[in-house]
């Protein structure tokens, strides 16, 4: 009932294909945008930016990355924190080497280097599939941690093998405070969210989405798989590696080679299975779900008077990381996204029956 579309006609091809077709949709959205720009700012503490708002952004974009080639194009990873840390690395090298250089044009220069290393690492996903290219990418991270931690030129010769970033400043706008990070990263995630959804629905999207389904078919209908796999795994390490350079400069501030290890590979597809593969909006959920869960573990058994150690709390996280991945796999292998969408349907009806 709330989301009737009685009386909302299309009479263009334009007007049918729009990205929110439904007027309530559009309203909800306009809406949610609002607040996250007019009512966050001045809500939420600096707790807030820092341990939750700002890393949900951040690791919502590199989510939408890996999304985009395991969701959409069908080719597993599992070693897409080494684009981060290639993005990172990249963006850090670049503001010590060419100071110059605006940092807007700094993310698009570290993005396109880690395309470039995602896309070097995609070539075996053009005679192998499944495992086996879970494994090859496996082999992405291994060697992004040994360069980095073994070749001193990435870090500026630091002694410590960590390296530290100064404030970001662009156009005199220093991001100095969590809040003008907020906004930074808000408007940034907003641009590239708008970027994603349209190349899903355009041509690109569709040789993905073929690929995907069945390679050979896809095939036979004119589609190049060299062309949609290593163009998905290039799209998918420019999002995770302008991610990274936002985790290694707004985020950390410093970081070593750890920072960016197994553990956050498994995060981010974490994210995705449980926010729901080949959706945009999965990207979000499950990025949600996968920041505010340790810090609900930690604070709600608390309130509750029933405080949990550090070692229990990251065991129980792990469990119900586990258990939850089974569930969804097993249950609803689309995630939190599909059970959005039906309720969405079921709105569409409420309250009558039929």
């Amino acid at each position: 009932m709330f989301f009737r579309e009685n009386g909302q006609f299309k009479s263009t091809y334009r007007a049918d294909m729009q990205l929110l077709p439904i007027v309530q949709d559009r309203y909800f959205m306009l809406g949610l945008i609002a607040v996250a720009l007019v009512a966050v700012p001045f809500v939420a503490t600096d707790y807030l930016f820092l341990s939750i708002i700002n890393p949900f952004l951040i690791l919502t974009l590199a989510a939408i990355g890996l999304n985009l080639l395991v969701g959409y194009c069908g080719q597993i990873s599992i070693g897409h924190a080494a684009f981060m840390a290639w993005g990172a690395y990249a963006a850090y090298n670049l503001v010590q080497r060419v100071p110059m250089l605006n940092f807007l044009v700094v993310l698009v220069l570290a993005g396109l280097i880690a395309a470039l290393v995602g896309m070097f690492f995609g070539i075996p996903s053009l005679r192998i599939k499944g495992l086996y290219l879970a494994v090859a990418t496996l082999a992405a991270q291994f060697f992004t941690d040994w360069i980095f931690a073994r070749v001193k030129w990435f870090t500026n010769y630091a002694h410590s093998g960590s390296v530290s970033t100064a404030p970001v400043t662009l156009f005199g706008w220093t991001l100095d405070t969590p809040r003008d990070k907020y906004l930074f990263l808000l408007g940034v995630l907003i641009v590239f969210t708008l970027i994603a959804k349209n190349l899903t629905r355009g041509h690109l999207g569709r040789a993905w989405m073929a690929t995907r389904d069945m390679d050979v078919a896809a095939e036979v209908i004119g589609i190049r798989p060299v062309y949609a796999k290593l163009t998905a795994f290039g799209v998918s390490s420019f999002y995770c590696g302008v991610a990274g350079a936002l985790w290694g400069f707004l985020q950390l501030g410093s970081w070593e080679p750890l920072a960016f290890d197994l553990n956050l590979s498994f995060s981010l597809l974490f994210m995705i299975i449980i926010g729901g593969m080949g959706s945009i909006l999965g990207s979000y959920l499950g990025a949600a779900f996968i920041v505010v869960l340790p810090i609900a573990l930690n604070q709600v058994p608390r309130k509750m008077g029933m405080p949990l150690s550090t070692a229990m709390a990251s065991n129980v996280e792990f469990m119900i990381f586990g258990s939850l991945i089974v569930l969804f796999l097993v249950l609803e292998p689309h995630g939190l996204a599909r059970l959005w969408a039906i309720g969405k349907e079921k709105l569409r009806l409420w309250p009558f029956p039929h």
